[in-house]
């Protein structure tokens, strides 16, 4: 009798030993889990996936500062594009003022009101012309909070005898506003002006 409870005393203890171990396997296990969880996700944090023509880009993330430089190119590239794209379609063309004009101030408008007033567009339309830009550079001056730019362009103008191709240079300033889905970089170009516009080529079709 005492052999037997001796017996289980023994197989208790081992048990006990045995538990120990495993509670004390099963928390290391747990511990190194979370460790390599939080690792992961803090490199994670650092990542950003972009779908793009139904491909899966990784793009890492950075401090805005990095960029502005980027930034402020695409703006004034995306504003010039909107605003010098023409088709004999009013609808098209309204709907590409538009976009510009969230991208400006009221230079903008002020050059926009001028051209309506003196017939432009309405030539565009009844003459059958497109109208194309090509951006040759963008110079920044990134001394100062307000950025300065000055634009260098090609305007490639379609009319149904001739193309004609004109230099394009402009300027003005850029202002931080709040980012939205009319303007998704977040700055305002002002005191915006063309400061040249003259025929480079003209070729007959």
């Amino acid at each position: 009798m005492f052999r037997q409870l001796k017996n289980i005393e023994s197989a208790f203890r081992h048990v006990k030993l045995f538990s120990i171990f495993l509670i004390t396997a099963c928390i290391s296990l747990c511990g190194y889990t979370i460790y390599v969880s939080l690792k992961e996700v803090s490199a994670m944090q650092g990542k950003i996936y972009i779908l793009y023509n139904g491909k899966l880009l990784q793009a890492l993330a950075a401090d805005r500062k990095t960029n502005i430089p980027v930034e402020l190119k695409d703006h004034i590239t995306t504003f010039h594009y909107w605003f010098f794209t023409l088709d004999p379609d009013e609808k098209e063309n309204t709907k590409h003022l538009t976009k510009a004009l969230y991208l400006a101030d009221g230079s903008a408008k002020t050059v926009y009101d001028n051209l309506k007033e003196s017939g432009f567009y309405q030539n565009v339309i009844s003459g059958n012309v497109a109208q194309r830009i090509e951006t040759d550079s963008i110079r920044l001056d990134l001394k100062d909070q307000v950025y300065s730019f000055r634009y260098y362009g090609k305007v490639t103008i379609t009319r149904p005898t001739s193309i004609v191709k004109r230099s394009l240079v402009t300027e003005g300033i850029l202002r931080p506003v709040s980012q939205s889905d009319n303007n998704p970089h977040g700055f305002l170009i002002e005191r915006w002006r063309i400061i040249d516009n003259h025929d480079l080529k003209i070729s007959t079709r």
